[in-house]
């Protein structure tokens, strides 16, 4: 029997041996660090496997904002890596959650420098870099931390800026001088930087009017190969319009833009800027997010028939304005866009006024519309009336949904109608759809 027993070990140890090292690398891939470091001393071939490439190619680090003893190794965990696995690195993602105070701040600083210093020394491969939400402004970041941070990234991205495409810094909450050292330093070996995908969305701090920085657009002007760019309504000009059409007009196909309420947006923007942009760039297409900009004489300023729109989000929240009304947003401005808009998302606040016949009205006129999902006070059957609009191929909606908001606690009687649509429609909505939608108290 125990001839038996080591012919069977030996047998089993020999069907490992011979795993072929792709179904290896793949065994290897789905383990966590403390599980490959312990597999790697299995053997010589499984500590080779360790260190494969494909296995540590994307990263995310994340640091907890709060004092832990079970987070206290997070900043070790992360050197670690770096020194041992930074060399393979191509996206890098960085997660500083909620700092709760300036020693984790300053902690997380030091342990930045050091990592952002050993990985530009080992790495000539990064493509993605993203941080995001480090709420730079706020006050658990002391100006010498905040400083010295900036510091240590600029000097970072000048070294790796040879090879880096895409470069996601949302939330960083900069001033405009900070901010456009960090971006400048993209461009410091040629005085040209050819990144393809940047997000400067909520970069900057709020209530800064930073298009009408010139070296917000000097900066800008560096840029040569964008691809995506996402930013806030406070940073377009007409000169930024014009910088991108001269530098980025063969590679530019997307704009996102984010329109705050706490963010200075009364800047005029001329059409003839926008209509020289998609000119030049005749694949663009521009994604606008309003986040409680909601009035309809703002909204017109912001929204001109030039721009080559593919996609509104309205979002006022659960704010209501008995003075607003939404009724001339549907049927004289979005109609304007009726030939390109495919993604349409609503949340609000409307209780004082039925907007149903407006949206579906909407709906209907725009040739190309996929998305549609808005959250607001309606009537059940404007579900049914688009469900069977889609039945009878007045639409293309590949994606509904929809939360009815109700003046009652409890949404039994709605829920039974929505159950009965459901029936209804079955076949349409299990083979075309992709469909939720839900009665909702909002009291």
């Amino acid at each position: 029997m125990d001839e038996e027993s080591d012919l069977a070990q030996g047998h089993e140890q020999s069907c490992w041996a011979s795993l072929p090292d792709v179904c290896l690398r793949r065994v290897f891939w789905w383990l966590g660090d403390r599980d490959r470091s312990r597999a790697a001393l299995v053997c010589r071939k499984w500590n080779q496997t360790m260190y494969s490439a494909d296995l540590w190619r994307c990263r995310t680090i994340t640091f907890s904002g709060r004092p832990s003893r079970s987070h206290a190794s997070e900043f070790e965990s992360a050197l670690w890596y770096v020194k041992k696995f930074g060399r393979y690195l191509e996206h890098l993602e960085i997660k500083f959650l909620n700092p709760y105070n300036a020693v984790l701040t300053k902690k997380f600083q030091v342990t930045m420098r050091g990592l952002l210093s050993c990985l530009g020394k080992s790495n000539s491969r990064l493509k993605s870099l993203s941080i995001q939400h480090l709420e730079l402004d706020r006050l658990v970041w002391r100006s010498s931390i905040r400083t010295s941070f900036i510091k240590s990234l600029s000097f970072f991205l000048k070294k790796v800026s040879k090879h880096l495409a895409y470069l996601n810094l949302k939330g960083a909450r900069l001033a405009v001088e900070q901010g456009c050292h960090v971006l400048s330093a993209l461009s410091h070996l040629r005085s040209e930087s050819f990144a393809s995908e940047l997000n400067l969305e909520d970069y900057f701090s709020h209530h800064l009017a930073v298009y009408s920085s010139p070296q917000f657009n000097q900066t800008m002007a560096m840029f040569r190969s964008l691809a995506v760019l996402t930013l806030n309504y406070n940073c377009i000009s007409d000169e930024l319009l014009e910088t991108l059409g001269e530098n980025n007009a063969s590679s530019l196909w997307t704009i996102n833009i984010k329109c705050h309420i706490h963010d200075p947006h009364g800047q005029v923007i001329w059409g003839m800027s926008w209509a020289k942009l998609a000119k030049h760039a005749a694949n663009l297409r521009v994604n606008f997010f309003f986040e409680r900009v909601m009035k309809h004489e703002r909204l017109t300023r912001i929204l001109l028939q030039e721009i080559p729109v593919r996609s509104v989000s309205l979002r006022s929240c659960y704010f209501s304005d008995p003075d607003w009304s939404m009724r001339p947003t549907l049927t004289d401005l979005l109609p304007t866009y009726r030939h390109t808009l495919q993604k349409l998302t609503f949340e609000f606040n409307n209780n004082h006024e039925s907007l149903d016949e407006e949206l579906l009205h909407l709906i209907l006129s725009c040739e190309k519309l996929f998305y549609f999902k808005i959250w607001a006070f309606l009537d059940v059957k404007f579900v049914e009336r688009i469900l069977q609009s889609q039945e009878e191929g007045k639409c293309m909606l590949r994606t509904l949904k929809v939360r009815i908001y109700t003046n009652r606690y409890e949404t039994n009687e709605e829920d039974r109608m929505l159950r009965d649509i459901y029936r209804k429609y079955r076949n349409l909505i299990d083979t075309e759809f992709n469909y939720f939608v839900i009665a909702y108290p909002m009291m």
